[in-house]
């Protein structure tokens, strides 16, 4: 709680105490009227006043119908009618309730501050052999930053020196500590417990994962789920509705039956009563708090809009690399043909990939050790690579490569990841690689199977497609994809799911994001994800693990329930006492616990959203 919070909070409570005094002495003690007007004026003012500057600053505005005005109404014109107690309790509570409502939104900012609090002031980099402080924004690729125990690392990169265990907890969630060594990927914001470690920037601040996370949050609000536009839109229309209905309510019977105090006092009680504070309040803080929830598990979700379409889900689809498995390949064996060696195979295929930064790509070249340099390499979509030097042309790809350019290849391998290798149309051999399944991927899906359909789609050949899913249960598979055609598969899925269901689909590569915008929630791995992706995506999994989408999932179902809640027992608590209220019995009492009430108890149940 801030210093201004408390500071308040002891102030409601000092003229609180005062007013239940007051009222306990006029109860048992007789006073004249002026007397007990002017000791409820000196409370009320001290309660009130801010709430009728702001009324009256509104109204200046042209905000007429707002809880500010509603209060300061029934509140001045409880005080005319004589009901000084009655008009008191209203503003004193009406302000309690405010308070809350601002230590409520406060706790459930305290999670998002946290990630606010990743942003690195300065970094330490090696500039002319000497080690310099500079902005975050002045690094530049290649540069070397000196981190030591306790300092945020300022941008992506590869440790080239030192190790070190890293706190990941304000970007993945894991409470864990990472250890690096010489060699190993960082990413900025993460921070050494111990030692110090050399990190040789990969890209500038702006393109780093800390300034991605915190564009993505500094956003997250501003897209709008339909219950909150719903909130807003009734409020708009309702307000100036009640105020209507209250002054009919003080009119008419006032000239039928000549008695204007009863009428009025009850047209004030009613316009207390139909102060919309609960729903307003209640359905924005739920979505902040489900937002706030979901970042302390390092999830990241882009909007109230977003928590809305999740809490839906129901069809489940997964990219295969990178997502179900780790994305990292390893070469596993060469198999090459009579005529050539394996470190022929594995040249030609090195030449090929030299400068893709796709997974299979990184592993050919590691295994190689070096590539021959020299040729022209260009992409075949969804198939290879091609590598020109003189007269010399290597193909490097799929099954669906070599067919086209009619190379006759031998033996195809079973169930693995291969690279088929061709020099000058003359099938070389293969390379065959293996990608490791995530830890949590077969949970993960066997979660989400009970909820709904999972699906994967690929890029690898069927029998290396249905290796994996058989290995992590995933309902139905479609391999050979290119691209577009997993955006196909995307929308024929969603034209088959059923009514009020909405698709998810979770991918990493810059070749996912039509996909991630064409389905109705986009899930981007964020730690090894593309830029693109990450772009992209509705949600975004610091942590690369896919039980983050089942956390969300749960997250959101329960934010959902939540704001769901809250509209239902607000209006129905409402619509009760006002009915009341306007044909039997008025009781500014009553009036007051049907708004700060039950605003106070929505907010509460708001509040339950912030838990994890």
């Amino acid at each position: 709680m801030s210093k201004k919070l408390k500071k308040e909070l002891i102030f409601l409570i000092v003229v609180l105490v005062f007013f239940l005094a007051s009222v306990a002495v006029f109860h048992f003690v007789s006073a004249p009227w002026y007397i007990e007007a002017a000791v409820f004026a000196v409370i009320y003012a001290l309660s009130g006043c801010k709430v009728v500057i702001k009324a009256i600053k509104k109204i200046a505005a042209g905000q007429l119908l707002d809880e500010d005005f509603l209060m300061t109404v029934a509140s001045i014109g409880g005080f005319v009618i004589g009901e000084f107690s009655e008009a008191v309790a209203v503003m004193v509570f009406f302000r309690f309730g405010d308070w809350f409502e601002r230590y409520a939104v406060g706790k459930s900012r305290k999670s998002i501050a946290a990630l606010m609090d990743i942003r690195p002031q300065t970094a330490n980099v090696i500039r002319n052999g000497e080690e310099v402080t500079v902005f975050p924004e002045e690094i530049e690729v290649g540069d070397v930053l000196i981190v030591r125990a306790g300092e945020k690392i300022a941008v992506d990169g590869v440790v080239i020196g030192g190790a070190a265990a890293l706190d990941t907890r304000a970007l993945t969630g894991e409470s864990v500590p990472r250890d690096v060594k010489e060699g190993d990927e960082v990413l900025s914001g993460c921070i050494p417990l111990g030692g110090v470690i050399r990190v040789k920037a990969k890209q500038k601040y702006e393109d780093s994962t800390v300034a991605k996370i915190l564009d993505l949050v500094e956003n997250a609000t501003s897209k709008k789920a339909k219950s909150e536009r719903f909130v807003t839109a009734f409020a708009r229309v309702y307000t100036p509705i009640v105020v209507g209905i209250a002054a009919l309510v003080g009119v008419i019977p006032s000239l039928i039956t000549g008695n204007w105090l009863e009428w009025i006092f009850k047209a004030l009680t009613f316009l207390v009563v139909s102060c919309p504070c609960a729903i307003v309040i209640s359905v924005p803080l739920s979505f902040f708090g489900g937002i706030g929830a979901a970042s302390v598990n390092g999830i990241l979700i882009k909007g109230s809009n977003c928590i809305e379409a999740l809490a839906k889900s129901g069809v489940f689809v997964f990219d295969k690399t990178g997502t179900i498995t780790k994305g990292e390949f390893v070469v596993t064996k060469v198999v090459a043909e009579s005529n050539y060696t394996q470190a022929d195979v594995l040249g030609a295929a090195a030449a090929c990939e030299t400068g893709s930064l796709h997974p299979i790509a990184l592993s050919v070249l590691k295994a190689a050790g070096k590539a021959e340099e020299g040729y022209e390499i260009s992409e075949i979509a969804g198939k290879g690579l091609k590598a020109t030097k003189g007269g010399d042309v290597i193909l490097c790809g799929n099954l669906a490569l070599m067919r086209d350019n009619s190379v006759q290849v031998g033996d195809e391998a079973d169930g693995v990841t291969c690279v088929y290798v061709a020099k000058n149309g003359v099938y070389m051999g293969r390379v065959e690689c293996e990608d490791e399944l995530k830890p949590t991927s077969a949970e993960a899906i066997s979660s989400l199977n009970k909820i709904g359909k999972t699906v994967m789609l690929t890029g690898d050949n069927a029998r290396v497609a249905e290796k994996v899913s058989a290995s992590v249960g995933v309902s139905e598979t479609f391999s050979s994809l290119l691209p577009g055609q997993k955006v196909d598969c995307i929308e024929r899925l969603a034209e088959a799911k059923s009514n009020g269901e909405t698709l998810v689909f979770a991918g990493d590569g810059i070749n996912d994001a039509p996909s991630l915008v064409t389905a109705d929630v986009g899930v981007a791995m964020g730690g090894k994800g593309s830029n693109v992706a990450v772009e992209s995506a509705d949600v975004v999994l610091m942590y690369d693990d896919l039980l983050g989408v089942v956390k969300a999932r749960k997250i959101a179902r329960k934010t959902m329930r939540i704001v769901k809640e809250n509209i239902v027992f607000a209006l129905g608590v409402k619509i009760a006492v006002m009915l009341i209220t306007a044909l039997w019995f008025a009781n500014m009492w009553l009036a007051v616990f049907a708004d700060v009430g039950v605003s106070l108890i929505a907010i509460l149940n708001a509040m339950r959203c912030g838990k994890k």
